[in-house]
C-alpha cells in the first residue's frame, strides 16, 4: 500500500513563499550586480552586450590597484595577529583563572556588540592622543596609515577569533591535556602536540573570519587612514558617492568572489579535519 504525500496546508504554502521572497530579496541584487559588471556600456543601468572590459579597466587602474594592495597587507597583519592574540586570550578565559577574568571576559565581547562607528571614534581619539604626545617629544613623527589601520582592525579582530576558538575548547575534554601532563608533557607540549591540533578547525575558521571582517571594513578604515592608505572597500565608497559605474560592479564581484573562496575553503578545511578525526577514532 503506497502512502501519498500529504498536501502542503495553506500556512505552509505562505511560509514557503516567503522563505523564496527573502532569498530573493537578499542574493538577487548580488546577481545583478555580477551581471551587469559584464556590461559594455558606460552606464551601468543600460545593459548593451557582454563585455569583459571593465575587468580589464580595474586591473590597469592604478587607484584601484594600490586599495587592493593595501587591503591585503592590512588584512594579512591582522589576521596574522589577532589569530595568535585571540587564540591566547581563549586559552587564558577557558583554561585559567585570574583575578578581574569576569572584567576581562566582558570586554573580550565588546568590540563585537559595539557600533562600528563607536569604535571607529574611540581608536582615532586614541590614535590622535598618543601621536600628540608621542610626536611631542621630538624621537618619532608618527601619522595615520596602514599602521594605525592595522592596529585598528586587530583591535576589534581579536574578539571574533578568540569567541570561535573559545566555543571549541568548551567542547575539548579536559582529561585530555591531563593525560598529556602525566606523561611528563609540559604546558607547551600538551597545548602543541594535543589542544591545537584539536582547536586547528577553530582558529582556522577565526583566521579566516578575521581575514573576511578585515578585508571589508568601511567605518573604522575610514576613520584611522592616512594619505596613500586607501583601502579597497573605502575607495569602493568613494567611487559609490562619486557616481556609479561598471567598475564598481566588477571591483564588487572581486570582493565578492575573494570572500566566497575563504568561506569555501573554511568549510573543507573544518569537514577534512572532522573526517580525519572519524577515520583515527574508528
Amino acid at each position: 500500500m503506497s502512502v501519498g504525500v500529504r498536501p502542503k496546508s495553506p500556512t505552509e504554502r505562505l511560509l514557503a513563499a516567503q522563505s523564496i521572497l527573502v532569498f530573493a530579496f537578499l542574493y538577487a541584487p548580488i546577481l545583478v550586480l555580477a551581471a551587469f559588471s559584464f556590461n559594455e556600456n558606460d552606464n551601468v543601468g543600460i545593459w548593451t552586450r557582454p563585455s569583459l572590459r571593465w575587468y580589464g579597466e580595474m586591473f590597469q587602474n592604478d587607484a584601484v590597484m594600490g586599495a587592493l594592495r593595501n587591503s591585503l597587507i592590512v588584512a594579512a597583519i591582522s589576521t596574522v595577529v589577532s589569530t595568535v592574540l585571540g587564540t591566547a586570550t581563549a586559552m587564558a578565559l577557558e583554561r585559567f583563572r585570574f583575578r578581574g577574568q569576569r572584567a576581562f571576559d566582558g570586554l573580550t565581547y565588546l568590540p563585537v556588540i559595539i557600533p562600528d562607528v563607536t569604535m571607529a571614534v574611540m581608536m582615532l581619539l586614541f590614535f590622535a592622543a598618543a601621536f600628540r604626545m608621542i610626536n611631542g617629544l621630538g624621537l618619532l613623527h608618527l601619522q595615520f596609515g596602514l599602521g594605525t589601520i592595522s592596529l585598528s582592525h586587530i583591535a576589534f579582530s581579536i574578539s571574533f577569533v578568540a569567541i570561535v576558538v573559545r566555543a571549541r575548547l568548551g567542547q575539548l575534554d579536559p582529561s585530555l591535556e591531563e593525560a598529556a601532563s602525566d606523561l611528563y608533557a609540559g604546558r607547551w607540549m600538551a597545548f602543541r602536540k594535543v589542544t591545537l591540533p584539536l582547536i586547528a578547525p577553530a582558529v582556522v575558521g577565526g583566521a579566516l573570519l578575521a581575514l573576511t571582517v578585515s578585508l571589508d571594513d568601511v567605518v573604522v578604515t575610514s576613520f584611522v587612514a592616512g594619505p596613500g592608505s586607501t583601502t579597497l572597500p573605502v575607495y569602493v565608497f568613494g567611487l559609490v558617492r562619486r557616481g556609479v559605474t561598471p567598475l564598481i560592479n566588477a571591483v564588487s564581484v572581486l570582493m565578492l568572489g575573494a570572500s566566497m573562496i575563504l568561506v569555501l575553503f573554511s568549510l573543507v578545511f573544518q569537514r577534512g579535519r572532522e573526517g580525519r578525526s572519524d577515520a583515527g577514532g574508528a
